[in-house]
């Protein structure tokens, strides 16, 4: 098995791994990108772009059912949840495929398959022709996060299920009890309920969206409450079991026990880094609460090892991974800048003789 040199391997194509990659081939490295589903990563595919295609949707139907407000009258309105599915699907489709123009654009190799660390700058892929051998000056991990569970109770994508089944499944269900009202959990009882679905949505801490303004979340409160969701606030759940048509969920708030059902559970309690199978272990890669553990410049303590992103730590957010993204790759081409000095480099390339073009130091490209 032929092993192939590059300057860079970003293991990850989400927000934060393809803007990485791109800004790394603008300077002049010779970039390839691991990916295991399809470009775009979990936000272009399976959640943030997908999710907002049916918010979106949701909003439409409710305009349509409000009409009359606005002088408009519309009779037999029918709802399709599958083709909103579908439309969200093609979002995403289109999205995904512009990030591959990009790579071709930037003169990016895409190899897919699953990456995973034989050393700080040796990667192996595991696609469905075989296994490639990649090696590198630089890598950076930019692996994302996967839906987080209560203990003892497995997503199965069926009866239980997270945000990534949530934006594929066609048929709706009857009833769904939605365990977390945080961003992804609010988002899905929305939508959801807009299409006629019997929700309930479970939060332990006092209010919905915790983390967020507490005004904010008495309005969302206000405003889900008039949409019929039923909503349970300062609820432990104490077990999560199967019956005979769906699911029952026993619940403990103020001091009194309850039990609930519904055809379908969705999880949406936090996500955590995607590290597992990566190969960190062997190579000592400092970990804090689950995350990899990085400096100003994303790398971690392995030299030559990057991390960006979700896998990095909070806050799990888009823009943030494509931030860390550019910060990685201008610190692995010698082109360090701050906030106060964007232009001069404070760091020199450690380029080994591979006939890899060097970038002009100070040089920037285009973004």
């Amino acid at each position: 098995m032929a092993t192939e040199k590059l300057d860079l391997v970003v293991i990850g194509s989400g927000p934060g791994g393809y803007v990485a990659a791109i800004r790394a081939a603008q300077l002049g490295l010779r970039v390839g990108v691991v990916e295991e589903d399809r470009p775009g990563g979990i936000c272009l595919n399976w959640g943030c772009i997908p999710t907002k295609a049916l918010l979106r949707n949701a909003e439409v139907l409710r305009l349509f059912h409000r009409a009359e407000e606005f002088g408009i009258r519309v009779d037999n309105v029918r709802a399709d949840f599958g083709a909103a599915i579908k439309r969200s699907r093609q979002v995403a489709d289109r999205l995904s495929k512009g990030i591959e123009f990009l790579f071709r654009k930037n003169k990016i190799t895409l190899y897919p398959g699953r990456g995973s660390l034989e050393g700080p700058t040796a990667v192996r892929v595991q696609g469905r022709d075989g296994v490639q051998a990649l090696e590198a000056k630089a890598v950076i991990l930019a692996t994302g996060s996967v839906p987080k569970s209560l203990p003892g109770v497995a997503i199965d994508g069926e009866r239980v299920i997270s945000s990534n089944e949530a934006v594929r499944d066609e048929a709706a269900p009857g009833s769904l009890i939605i365990i977390g009202a945080g961003a992804v959990g609010v988002e899905f009882a929305d939508v959801y309920a807009a299409y006629g679905v019997k929700v309930t949505l479970l939060e332990a801490l006092p209010r919905l969206l915790p983390v967020e303004d507490e005004e904010i979340s008495g309005l969302l409160a206000k405003g889900f409450a008039n949409c019929g969701i039923d909503i349970r606030t300062g609820a432990k759940v104490m077990a999560v079991k199967p019956n005979k048509r769906g699911m029952t969920v026993e619940v403990e708030a103020e001091g009194k026990a309850e039990r609930l059902t519904a055809d379908r559970i969705l999880m949406a309690v936090g996500r955590a880094a995607k590290v597992e199978g990566l190969g960190l272990d062997g190579l000592g890669v400092a970990m804090e609460r689950g995350y990899i553990k990085v400096g100003r410049r994303m790398e971690t303590s392995v030299p030559g090892l990057y991390a960006i992103g979700d896998v990095a730590g909070p806050p799990l957010l888009a823009h943030k991974a494509s931030a860390e993204g550019v910060t990685a790759a201008e610190a692995i081409a010698g082109v360090w800048t701050t906030r106060r000095s964007r232009t001069a480099p404070t760091a020199t390339p450690r380029w080994p003789a591979w006939g890899s073009p060097r970038p002009r130091p100070g040089s920037r490209g285009r973004r």
